[in-house]
Protein backbone atom coordinates (compact mmCIF):
# COMPACT_ATOMS: atom_id res chain seq x y z
CA UNK A 1 0.00 0.00 0.00
CA UNK A 2 1.05 3.59 -0.97
CA UNK A 3 0.40 6.84 0.69
CA UNK A 4 0.65 9.99 -0.93
CA UNK A 5 -0.62 13.43 0.68
CA UNK A 6 -2.76 15.91 -0.79
CA UNK A 7 -2.06 19.76 -0.74
CA UNK A 8 -5.46 20.80 1.36
CA UNK A 9 -6.56 23.67 -0.14
CA UNK A 10 -8.40 24.44 2.54
CA UNK A 11 -10.59 27.83 2.25
CA UNK A 12 -10.94 28.73 5.71
CA UNK A 13 -6.93 28.24 6.35
CA UNK A 14 -4.27 30.50 4.68
CA UNK A 15 -3.25 29.58 1.52
CA UNK A 16 0.44 30.05 1.84
CA UNK A 17 -0.04 26.66 4.35
CA UNK A 18 0.00 24.48 1.67
CA UNK A 19 3.73 24.92 1.14
CA UNK A 20 4.47 24.34 4.28
CA UNK A 21 2.32 20.71 4.06
CA UNK A 22 4.23 20.30 0.91
CA UNK A 23 7.82 20.70 3.00
CA UNK A 24 6.89 18.51 5.49
CA UNK A 25 5.49 15.92 3.52
CA UNK A 26 8.74 16.23 1.42
CA UNK A 27 10.64 15.83 5.18
CA UNK A 28 8.63 13.10 5.93
CA UNK A 29 9.61 10.22 3.01
CA UNK A 30 6.22 10.78 1.38
CA UNK A 31 6.97 10.19 -2.04
CA UNK A 32 3.99 11.74 -3.89
CA UNK A 33 1.93 15.12 -3.55
CA UNK A 34 -1.08 15.72 -5.33
CA UNK A 35 -1.20 19.51 -6.46
CA UNK A 36 -5.32 20.07 -7.07
CA UNK A 37 -6.63 23.53 -8.15
CA UNK A 38 -9.19 25.57 -6.69
CA UNK A 39 -9.55 29.15 -5.53
CA UNK A 40 -6.02 30.03 -5.07
CA UNK A 41 -2.44 28.67 -6.77
CA UNK A 42 -2.39 27.93 -9.93
CA UNK A 43 -1.92 24.22 -10.06
CA UNK A 44 1.76 24.54 -12.31
CA UNK A 45 2.96 28.13 -10.86
CA UNK A 46 2.28 26.26 -7.32
CA UNK A 47 3.64 23.18 -8.31
CA UNK A 48 6.95 25.15 -9.62
CA UNK A 49 7.88 26.50 -6.25
CA UNK A 50 7.30 23.06 -4.45
CA UNK A 51 9.35 21.44 -6.70
CA UNK A 52 11.91 24.37 -6.27
CA UNK A 53 11.40 24.25 -2.33
CA UNK A 54 11.84 20.76 -1.76
CA UNK A 55 14.32 17.75 -2.22
CA UNK A 56 12.86 14.15 -3.29
CA UNK A 57 8.79 14.50 -3.22
CA UNK A 58 7.18 13.48 -6.31
CA UNK A 59 4.61 15.99 -8.12
CA UNK A 60 0.72 15.25 -9.50
CA UNK A 61 -0.81 17.98 -10.63
CA UNK A 62 -4.66 17.86 -10.80
CA UNK A 63 -7.36 16.28 -11.41
CA UNK A 64 -7.40 19.11 -13.99
CA UNK A 65 -10.57 20.51 -14.87
CA UNK A 66 -10.91 19.30 -18.91
CA UNK A 67 -13.79 21.49 -19.33
CA UNK A 68 -11.19 24.55 -18.13
CA UNK A 69 -7.72 23.29 -19.17
CA UNK A 70 -7.30 22.23 -22.84
CA UNK A 71 -4.75 19.42 -23.48
CA UNK A 72 -2.16 21.70 -25.27
CA UNK A 73 -2.22 24.11 -22.00
CA UNK A 74 -1.87 21.22 -19.49
CA UNK A 75 1.16 19.84 -21.95
CA UNK A 76 3.04 23.09 -21.70
CA UNK A 77 2.49 23.08 -18.05
CA UNK A 78 4.15 19.98 -17.10
CA UNK A 79 6.57 20.53 -19.00
CA UNK A 80 7.24 23.63 -18.11
CA UNK A 81 7.23 22.43 -14.46
CA UNK A 82 9.65 19.25 -15.62
CA UNK A 83 12.02 22.11 -17.39
CA UNK A 84 11.88 24.24 -14.05
CA UNK A 85 12.31 21.99 -11.46
CA UNK A 86 13.56 19.13 -12.79
CA UNK A 87 11.19 17.15 -11.63
CA UNK A 88 8.89 15.71 -13.77
CA UNK A 89 5.29 15.85 -12.63
CA UNK A 90 2.35 13.20 -13.35
CA UNK A 91 -0.57 14.49 -14.63
CA UNK A 92 -4.45 13.69 -13.42
CA UNK A 93 -7.51 15.28 -15.66
CA UNK A 94 -11.51 15.04 -14.32
CA UNK A 95 -14.05 16.96 -14.61
CA UNK A 96 -14.56 19.59 -11.38
CA UNK A 97 -18.43 20.66 -10.15
CA UNK A 98 -20.51 22.90 -12.03
CA UNK A 99 -19.91 25.66 -9.65
CA UNK A 100 -16.00 25.58 -11.06
CA UNK A 101 -16.67 25.34 -14.58
CA UNK A 102 -19.89 27.30 -15.45
CA UNK A 103 -20.18 29.72 -12.47
CA UNK A 104 -16.23 30.45 -12.12
CA UNK A 105 -15.11 30.12 -15.32
CA UNK A 106 -18.15 30.33 -17.68
CA UNK A 107 -17.57 27.45 -19.69
CA UNK A 108 -19.76 24.49 -20.21
CA UNK A 109 -19.53 21.63 -18.59
CA UNK A 110 -20.98 18.98 -20.38
CA UNK A 111 -20.22 15.16 -21.13
CA UNK A 112 -16.98 15.44 -19.17
CA UNK A 113 -16.44 11.47 -19.59
CA UNK A 114 -15.89 12.56 -23.27
CA UNK A 115 -14.23 15.02 -22.98
CA UNK A 116 -11.91 13.27 -20.50
CA UNK A 117 -11.30 10.79 -23.07
CA UNK A 118 -10.17 12.57 -26.13
CA UNK A 119 -8.38 15.08 -24.08
CA UNK A 120 -6.19 11.61 -22.41
CA UNK A 121 -5.55 10.89 -25.89
CA UNK A 122 -4.12 14.26 -26.88
CA UNK A 123 -2.05 14.68 -24.02
CA UNK A 124 -0.06 11.02 -24.39
CA UNK A 125 0.50 12.49 -27.86
CA UNK A 126 2.11 15.69 -26.78
CA UNK A 127 3.66 14.50 -23.60
CA UNK A 128 5.31 11.96 -25.49
CA UNK A 129 6.92 14.88 -27.62
CA UNK A 130 5.00 14.11 -30.87
CA UNK A 131 3.09 16.70 -32.81
CA UNK A 132 -0.65 16.60 -32.24
CA UNK A 133 -3.58 15.53 -35.16
CA UNK A 134 -6.47 14.82 -33.22
CA UNK A 135 -10.39 16.32 -33.77
CA UNK A 136 -12.31 14.99 -31.46
CA UNK A 137 -16.39 15.95 -30.25
CA UNK A 138 -15.12 18.33 -27.09
CA UNK A 139 -11.36 18.16 -27.42
CA UNK A 140 -9.09 19.31 -30.84
CA UNK A 141 -5.41 19.44 -31.11
CA UNK A 142 -3.66 19.80 -34.15
CA UNK A 143 -0.20 20.86 -35.41
CA UNK A 144 1.42 21.64 -31.56
CA UNK A 145 4.26 19.70 -30.83
CA UNK A 146 5.79 20.49 -26.96
CA UNK A 147 9.32 23.02 -27.42
CA UNK A 148 10.75 22.06 -24.38
CA UNK A 149 11.55 17.92 -24.02
CA UNK A 150 9.07 15.71 -23.74
CA UNK A 151 8.31 13.63 -20.18
CA UNK A 152 6.14 11.23 -21.19
CA UNK A 153 4.60 11.61 -18.23
CA UNK A 154 1.91 8.93 -16.74
CA UNK A 155 -2.05 10.15 -16.65
CA UNK A 156 -4.32 9.65 -13.66
CA UNK A 157 -8.13 10.13 -14.43
CA UNK A 158 -10.61 10.77 -11.57
CA UNK A 159 -13.52 8.89 -12.17
CA UNK A 160 -16.73 8.11 -10.45
CA UNK A 161 -19.36 7.27 -12.51
CA UNK A 162 -19.69 4.38 -15.22
CA UNK A 163 -18.80 6.30 -17.69
CA UNK A 164 -15.33 8.05 -16.80
CA UNK A 165 -14.31 5.19 -15.18
CA UNK A 166 -14.71 3.33 -18.36
CA UNK A 167 -12.64 6.47 -20.04
CA UNK A 168 -10.03 5.15 -17.10
CA UNK A 169 -9.96 2.19 -18.08
CA UNK A 170 -9.33 2.98 -21.65
CA UNK A 171 -6.82 5.98 -20.99
CA UNK A 172 -5.19 5.97 -17.74
CA UNK A 173 -2.50 4.90 -15.71
CA UNK A 174 -4.25 5.08 -12.43
CA UNK A 175 -7.61 5.78 -11.58
CA UNK A 176 -8.68 8.55 -8.57
CA UNK A 177 -11.29 8.29 -6.03
CA UNK A 178 -12.37 11.03 -4.03
CA UNK A 179 -13.96 10.31 -0.34
CA UNK A 180 -15.26 7.42 -0.64
CA UNK A 181 -16.79 4.35 1.30
CA UNK A 182 -14.96 1.07 1.30
CA UNK A 183 -17.97 -0.70 -0.15
CA UNK A 184 -18.16 2.12 -2.88
CA UNK A 185 -14.87 1.25 -3.92
CA UNK A 186 -15.07 -1.97 -4.03
CA UNK A 187 -17.74 -1.68 -6.04
CA UNK A 188 -15.73 0.87 -8.14
CA UNK A 189 -12.58 -1.08 -8.73
CA UNK A 190 -14.85 -4.01 -9.93
CA UNK A 191 -15.72 -1.46 -12.88
CA UNK A 192 -12.74 -1.08 -14.01
CA UNK A 193 -11.22 -3.96 -13.90
CA UNK A 194 -14.20 -5.59 -15.91
CA UNK A 195 -13.33 -2.50 -18.14
CA UNK A 196 -9.94 -2.49 -18.42
CA UNK A 197 -10.54 -6.20 -19.40
CA UNK A 198 -12.79 -5.76 -22.32
CA UNK A 199 -10.59 -2.52 -23.23
CA UNK A 200 -7.65 -5.53 -23.26
CA UNK A 201 -5.53 -3.59 -20.97
CA UNK A 202 -4.09 -3.90 -17.44
CA UNK A 203 -6.12 -2.74 -14.76
CA UNK A 204 -4.58 1.12 -13.74
CA UNK A 205 -3.97 1.11 -10.07
CA UNK A 206 -6.73 2.96 -7.79
CA UNK A 207 -5.56 5.43 -5.50
CA UNK A 208 -8.43 7.58 -3.43
CA UNK A 209 -8.50 10.74 -1.28
CA UNK A 210 -9.52 10.16 2.17
CA UNK A 211 -9.95 13.25 4.61
CA UNK A 212 -7.26 12.59 7.95
CA UNK A 213 -7.53 13.63 11.51
CA UNK A 214 -5.61 11.28 13.80
CA UNK A 215 -6.64 12.46 17.45
CA UNK A 216 -9.03 15.07 15.75
CA UNK A 217 -10.06 17.87 17.88
CA UNK A 218 -13.77 19.79 17.93
CA UNK A 219 -12.20 22.56 15.38
CA UNK A 220 -10.59 20.10 13.31
CA UNK A 221 -14.34 17.96 12.66
CA UNK A 222 -15.77 20.95 11.82
CA UNK A 223 -13.37 21.72 9.40
CA UNK A 224 -13.99 17.87 7.03
CA UNK A 225 -17.23 18.80 8.06
CA UNK A 226 -17.45 22.26 6.21
CA UNK A 227 -15.93 20.68 3.28
CA UNK A 228 -17.82 17.28 2.78
CA UNK A 229 -21.80 18.86 3.53
CA UNK A 230 -21.50 19.99 -0.09
CA UNK A 231 -21.23 17.19 -1.53
CA UNK A 232 -24.43 15.05 0.08
CA UNK A 233 -27.02 16.30 -2.79
CA UNK A 234 -24.70 15.19 -5.61
CA UNK A 235 -26.14 12.94 -7.57
CA UNK A 236 -24.42 9.61 -7.01
CA UNK A 237 -22.77 10.56 -4.26
CA UNK A 238 -25.83 11.25 -2.12
CA UNK A 239 -26.94 7.52 -2.85
CA UNK A 240 -23.48 6.02 -1.90
CA UNK A 241 -24.28 8.06 1.67
CA UNK A 242 -27.68 6.70 1.63
CA UNK A 243 -26.01 3.16 1.81
CA UNK A 244 -23.53 4.19 4.30
CA UNK A 245 -26.18 4.74 6.55
CA UNK A 246 -27.30 8.52 6.20
CA UNK A 247 -30.63 8.70 4.33
CA UNK A 248 -32.34 11.24 6.19
CA UNK A 249 -29.23 13.52 6.08
CA UNK A 250 -28.67 13.26 2.49
CA UNK A 251 -32.71 13.88 1.69
CA UNK A 252 -32.29 17.08 4.19
CA UNK A 253 -29.31 18.14 2.08
CA UNK A 254 -31.65 17.33 -1.25
CA UNK A 255 -34.32 20.33 0.02
CA UNK A 256 -31.79 22.54 0.12
CA UNK A 257 -31.76 24.21 3.66
CA UNK A 258 -29.38 26.66 4.39
CA UNK A 259 -25.25 25.77 4.37
CA UNK A 260 -25.50 26.05 7.98
CA UNK A 261 -28.34 24.62 9.21
CA UNK A 262 -26.92 21.48 7.25
CA UNK A 263 -23.56 21.70 9.01
CA UNK A 264 -25.55 21.59 11.93
CA UNK A 265 -27.39 18.62 11.09
CA UNK A 266 -24.51 16.58 9.94
CA UNK A 267 -23.40 14.18 12.65
CA UNK A 268 -19.24 13.45 13.16
CA UNK A 269 -19.87 10.08 11.87
CA UNK A 270 -20.23 11.28 8.47
CA UNK A 271 -16.47 11.82 8.23
CA UNK A 272 -15.41 8.76 9.27
CA UNK A 273 -17.28 6.96 6.57
CA UNK A 274 -15.30 9.08 4.27
CA UNK A 275 -11.95 9.40 5.68
CA UNK A 276 -9.62 8.43 8.09
CA UNK A 277 -9.80 9.75 11.36
CA UNK A 278 -10.05 9.02 14.91
CA UNK A 279 -6.80 7.23 17.16
CA UNK A 280 -4.12 5.47 15.54
CA UNK A 281 -5.64 1.91 16.10
CA UNK A 282 -9.19 3.03 14.49
CA UNK A 283 -7.29 4.54 11.52
CA UNK A 284 -5.34 1.40 11.24
CA UNK A 285 -8.24 -0.57 10.74
CA UNK A 286 -9.79 1.79 8.63
CA UNK A 287 -6.86 1.52 6.01
CA UNK A 288 -7.20 -2.25 5.98
CA UNK A 289 -10.74 -2.12 5.14
CA UNK A 290 -9.64 0.33 1.76
CA UNK A 291 -6.76 -2.00 1.22
CA UNK A 292 -9.24 -5.31 1.08
CA UNK A 293 -11.91 -3.24 -0.99
CA UNK A 294 -8.75 -2.99 -3.36
CA UNK A 295 -7.12 0.73 -2.86
CA UNK A 296 -3.46 0.74 -4.29
CA UNK A 297 -2.44 4.26 -3.09
CA UNK A 298 -4.04 6.16 0.13
CA UNK A 299 -3.62 9.69 -0.81
CA UNK A 300 -3.94 11.85 2.74
CA UNK A 301 -5.71 14.90 2.94
CA UNK A 302 -4.76 16.42 6.33
CA UNK A 303 -6.66 18.43 8.55
CA UNK A 304 -4.87 21.44 9.76
CA UNK A 305 -7.44 23.27 11.96
CA UNK A 306 -6.11 22.10 15.48
CA UNK A 307 -3.23 20.20 13.99
CA UNK A 308 -0.48 22.46 12.78
CA UNK A 309 -0.08 21.97 9.11
CA UNK A 310 -1.93 18.33 9.78
CA UNK A 311 1.65 17.49 11.12
CA UNK A 312 0.40 15.33 14.14
CA UNK A 313 -1.58 13.60 11.85
CA UNK A 314 1.36 13.41 8.38
CA UNK A 315 3.53 12.45 11.33
CA UNK A 316 1.69 9.48 12.82
CA UNK A 317 0.75 8.04 9.33
CA UNK A 318 3.96 8.60 7.49
CA UNK A 319 4.73 4.96 9.16
CA UNK A 320 1.41 3.60 9.09
CA UNK A 321 1.11 -0.37 10.64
Amino acid sequence: MKFSVVTPLWQDRPAAENLEIAKLADSLGFTELWIGEMATFDAFAFATAVGLQTRQIGLTIGPLSVSVRTPMTIAMGAASVADLTGRRPNIALGASSVVVVEEWHGRERARTATHIDESAQILRTLLDGTKADFEGELATCKGYRLRLDSIGTPLTIAAFGPAAVRAAARRADRMLLNMVTPSSLAGLRAQLQQAAEKAGRTTPALAVWLPCAVDPQRETIDQLKRAIVGYLAAPGYGEMMMEAGFTDLVKYARSRPHPKELLAATPDELIAAIGLTGNEAAIDARIAEYKAAGADEICLVPATAGDELGQHSLRTLSSPV
